[in-house]
């Protein structure tokens, strides 16, 4: 097989994989016999295209094989049961012009979005599964991931995630959960919930010291599912926030680890490891969102990664800006988190003193507790104020808190520099890195 046909099968597995998906899905209503026919069109595109050469449209192959296979089998799998009711004399034979069993699928509803991708998107955030379900299902059906690879990315065992897989097909196909974009007042919220996996998506594979290949992948599918979600849907600006905070985040993730695999903050990362490309497309895609329409959560977002993204020397760093956009986030979408992150910004803007009191109070209110970031914040602020025995403590109670191997080795280093006389280049250890 030529390295040509090889390359076009590769690409297409990653573009084209979620399109075939979809359409058998919207065809047969079967989530397992999809995926089986998907498979399946892969396989046959790898004893064809070396002897018809690669087809002009490859998503336009597949998918046409893909459906073929699938009419194919529900064609076999109707004519066997037919043939057993004519034999147990259970029913008269289908009379003819009626259609085939095969025609399952539901008309789409009229104004619907006709994008099956879309519609799988969308299918698979459906309320009635769980969070953790929609994730995994929209891995699964969106991407080609195997089970094996979704659950390494999410830290799991291979069986768990099958488990979790085959529940969530279970329940989408006995609560007979439409196939569908939602229409009306149900599309807003629905929406949230596709942007709120994307983003769960994104931060599986760019959490600290996520830079396996699974998940690295994972956050390359994430990002390249918001493209496609700006795409299909033009007119929402959350999407194109979203897409332009994935992109600003993304183009640190080189510098965001020294060979070692450990942890580098953010005001101590080597810019030129930047990728300039997708810190220009994402400004680009956050300008265009913001200049139609008021800003949103994510959006906001973006806004802040951009100010860290644009700045070329960590001392150009707008601070006063960031604290500002965290003020508005905090109005929109509230919450502890939020918080702590405009504490950082407050802290950097106006002086650790004034951010401590800050991150002091929501110690107090006990809303994150249990959060490695609150201490890990407190022990490098106070640090910044001199009081090294507390920052030690504090750094003590991150380190054991910390969820991943990296995160504690690099609080391991902060905890051991406090036994000089606790000045350093250590800035707040928020979420900016």
């Amino acid at each position: 097989m030529s390295d040509r046909v090889k390359e076009a099968v590769a690409a297409a597995w990653s573009e084209e994989w979620g399109r075939v998906v979809a359409a058998v899905i919207g065809l047969t209503g079967d989530w397992d016999l999809a995926e089986e026919c998907a498979q399946d069109a892969f396989e046959r595109a790898l004893e064809r295209w070396p002897r018809d050469g690669v087809p002009r449209r490859p998503g336009a192959w597949l998918t046409t094989t893909a459906r073929n296979r699938a009419l194919d089998r529900l064609r076999r799998a109707a004519t066997e049961a037919e043939k057993l009711r004519q034999a147990a004399r259970l029913a008269p034979p289908q009379p003819s012009g009626q259609p085939e069993p095969t025609a399952v699928a539901a008309e789409a509803d009229a104004g619907a979005v006709r994008d099956d991708r879309l519609r799988l998107i969308f299918t698979c955030c459906h309320p009635a599964l769980s969070l953790p379900a929609q994730v995994a299902l929209t891995l699964r059906s969106l991407t080609g991931l195997s089970t094996a690879e979704i659950a390494r990315a999410f830290l799991v065992p291979e069986k768990t995630m099958s488990q979790r897989l085959t529940r969530a097909k279970n329940k989408m196909r006995h609560a007979a959960i439409p196939f569908r974009v939602p229409s009306g007042e149900m599309l807003p919220r629905r929406t949230a919930a596709v942007l709120a996996v994307l983003y769960l998506l994104f931060n599986a594979g760019y959490a600290p010291g996520a830079a396996g290949p699974d998940q690295r992948r994972v956050t390359a599918e994430a990002i390249r599912l918001a493209r496609l979600l700006v795409r299909l849907m033009p007119d929402e600006p959350e999407a194109a926030g979203l897409l332009a905070l994935m992109l600003l985040h993304d183009a640190r993730a080189d510098a965001r680890t020294d060979r070692a695999g450990d942890l580098v903050p953010l005001e101590e990362q080597d810019r030129s490891r930047w990728d300039r490309d997708f810190i220009a497309e994402g400004v680009a895609v956050l300008d265009g969102a913001l200049a139609v329409h008021r800003p949103g959560p994510y959006q906001v977002q973006a806004a802040v990664a951009a100010c860290h993204a644009e700045a070329a020397d960590p001392r150009r760093t707008d601070w006063p800006q960031i604290a500002l956009l965290y003020g508005e986030l905090a109005r929109m979408a509230p919450g502890p988190v939020v918080e702590l992150n405009r504490a950082v910004a407050v802290a950097m803007a106006e002086g650790p003193a004034k951010g401590l009191a800050l991150v002091e109070a929501l110690a107090e209110s006990g809303a994150l507790a249990g959060y490695h970031l609150l201490p890990a914040t407190r022990a490098e602020l106070l640090r910044r104020l001199g009081d090294v025995p507390r920052a030690a403590a504090a750094y003590r109670e991150a380190r054991d808190l910390a969820p991943t191997e990296a995160e504690r080795r690099f609080l391991e280093r902060r905890l051991a520099e406090t036994g000089g006389d606790g000045t350093g280049p250590a800035g707040p250890a928020g979420r900016h890195a």
